[in-house]
């Protein structure tokens, strides 16, 4: 049933979207721009969003406030990640909003907030509706819900779940880009677990959530367009050349896998094979870089003696 014609019982009300930025004002004004023009929205709607700019040096915050005067910004140290901004962007909305995270690099269809909406009802009930995301050039999935895949003598992992066209997919987890929080799973859960400044909060989340017996819905096909990051992209643990030392200390940092709360996820949510998993990222890490770096190395040919004749 569209959401234009919902029951008046079902009305969402406020709705507050959580958002986190640092120095991508571009993007970030192109994602707040697609919130003032989503449509299907159900009559009495009140849409809030609470930006949190991370020590943004690009005049980020200043162009929000100009540009989208009801915005409420508030500016923060550049050592606020995404997990940390969310949180403190909960703080600041309505205590009995359903809550929808968006990154700063989403640009979200028209229809997005209605489809998230009514893949979470009825909106009474406790539920966390995940939107897919698109490539740019419109070819792949990018970010989407997971189902959690168990197999004898292996670790559990997840598996990204292609949205259907028609119908919500029941999901373990998801990805944070563009997600859904109605106000009594926010009642029952909490907000994003300050365990976790950055990384895995989302996929924690969703985990918890399904522990709890609160559905986690893929919503119908993609509700936005968001472009993942380069896999091997200059600064990450993952770059070219550099070697294992310094890609074990940008593993290690907030941006990527620091190891307190990845030690925390991994107790609260991989049970006996939490060591075995926790220690494989850095494992795998170095010796890739090892590896690469050893391959890169120049190579000479050996010199032979040889007599005069």
């Amino acid at each position: 049933m569209p959401l234009d014609h919902v029951a008046p019982d079902d009305a969402p009300g406020a709705v507050a979207v959580l958002m986190t930025c640092h120095n991508r004002r571009d993007s970030t004004l192109a994602a707040i721009a697609s919130l003032h023009v989503q449509t299907g929205l159900p009559a009495g709607t009140r849409l809030t969003v609470h930006l949190v700019d991370a020590g943004s040096v690009d005049g980020t915050a200043v162009d929000v406030r100009a540009a989208f005067p009801d915005t409420d910004v508030v500016t923060v140290g550049a050592d606020v990640y995404w997990g940390t901004g969310t949180r403190i962007a909960a703080t600041r909305a309505d205590p009995s909003a359903h809550v929808v995270w968006l990154n700063d690099d989403v640009v979200l269809d028209r229809g997005a907030l209605a489809a998230l909406l009514r893949t979470a009802s009825p909106l009474d009930r406790p539920a966390v509706a995940v939107g897919a995301m698109r490539s740019g050039d419109g070819t792949r999935t990018t970010y989407s819900g997971y189902r959690v895949v168990r197999a004898d003598l292996h670790p559990p992992r997840l598996e990204r779940i292609e949205p259907d066209a028609r119908q919500p997919k029941p999901c373990d987890t998801c990805n944070g880009n563009a997600v859904l929080v109605t106000a009594r799973a926010r009642h029952m859960l909490g907000d994003l677990d300050p365990a976790f400044p950055h990384r895995m909060g989302d996929h924690d989340y969703g985990l918890r959530a399904r522990r709890a017996g609160i559905p986690v819905l893929l919503a119908p096909g993609h509700v936005g367009t968001c472009d993942d990051n380069p896999p091997l992209a200059h600064g990450t643990s993952a770059e070219p050349g550099i070697g294992a030392r310094t890609a074990l200390r940008r593993l290690v940092s907030l941006r990527e896998q620091p190891p307190g709360p990845w030690w925390r996820y991994c107790c609260r949510h991989l049970g006996p094979w939490a060591p075995l998993v926790f220690c494989s990222p850095y494992l795998k890490t170095a010796l890739r870089s090892t590896v690469r770096r050893a391959r890169a190395l120049p190579r000479h040919r050996p010199t032979f003696l040889r007599a005069d004749p």
